[in-house]
């Protein structure tokens, strides 16, 4: 069976399914979601992307992401990829969302309504070998030299979230850049 998600307006409304990789091609707004995760020395969970997704193969970025399913709940579906894909689960609070459409090499297109969720985990990830070439636990000054000495290894949406996660964190409201 192939993998649908779910299309969406600027408000995050449905308006439709789309098989995923024809909405990657068209470059369709889809639901998607992000899950950062930090642990008590406060250090972000990354996750190296497989080398045979795809799209952004073999590149670093936040601790899972993934799409909804018709008809499934952003945050059930968030805790679902976690645990398939890293091994993990633990409590997430939704921070924000936001919109972001970048287009890659291979002609796949990334148009997403991202809703990210932030979670507290002290414990080993177990990651799927199929969706997780590497992992690793990071400080966030380690994070933001290697943000600013080598951006080219990070996914585009992780580039753009990282940012207003810290933020959020913070206690500051996300920007909208």
């Amino acid at each position: 069976m192939q993998e649908q998600v779910i299309l969406v307006d600027q408000q995050d409304r449905e308006i439709g399914v789309a098989e995923k990789l024809e909405a990657h091609r068209k470059g369709k707004l889809h639901r998607a979601f992000s899950v950062f995760l930090f642990n008590a020395k406060d250090e972000m969970l990354l996750q190296q992307r497989a080398a045979e997704k795809y799209h952004s193969g073999g590149l670093w970025t936040n601790t899972c992401c993934s799409h909804p399913r018709p008809g499934e709940q952003t945050e059930a579906a968030a805790r679902r990829r976690l645990r398939e894909e890293m091994g993990i689960s633990c409590n997430l609070n939704k921070a924000f969302d936001f919109i972001y459409r970048a287009e890659f090499d291979n002609g796949l297109i990334e148009h997403e309504l991202d809703h990210v969720f932030i979670g507290r985990y002290d414990g080993a990830a177990l990651p799927d070998p199929g969706e997780v070439m590497a992992h690793r636990w990071v400080s966030i000054d380690t994070l933001k030299k290697d943000l600013a000495i080598a951006p080219e290894n990070f996914t585009a949406w992780f580039k753009i979230a990282v940012h207003k996660v810290l933020q959020a964190r913070s206690g500051q409201p996300p920007s909208s850049a």
